[in-house]
């Protein structure tokens, strides 16, 4: 089965991802887990900044089940 959370998944396949039950596990997870501070985090590597960025990153997937969900969803 081809890994669908390559670099040039379009849009399309995004949403549908976004919209499955894991990946609305995920986002859920990932805004009781500080979303706010990825959110700005994210801000920060628009303008360059990657390092906070990467730690929030880093942060949420440290949590096992946030990495089975996402091996769960990259198989999908």
């Amino acid at each position: 089965m081809p890994n669908n959370a390559g670099p040039n998944m379009d849009s399309t396949e995004l949403i549908r991802l976004a919209q499955s039950p894991i990946g609305r596990k995920l986002l859920t997870m990932l805004q009781e887990s500080g979303g706010q501070e990825l959110h700005s985090a994210m801000e920060k590597a628009s303008g360059g900044d990657y390092r906070d960025a990467q730690k929030a990153i880093q942060a949420f997937l440290s949590n096992p089940e946030a990495k089975a969900l996402l091996e769960q969803l990259r198989r999908q």
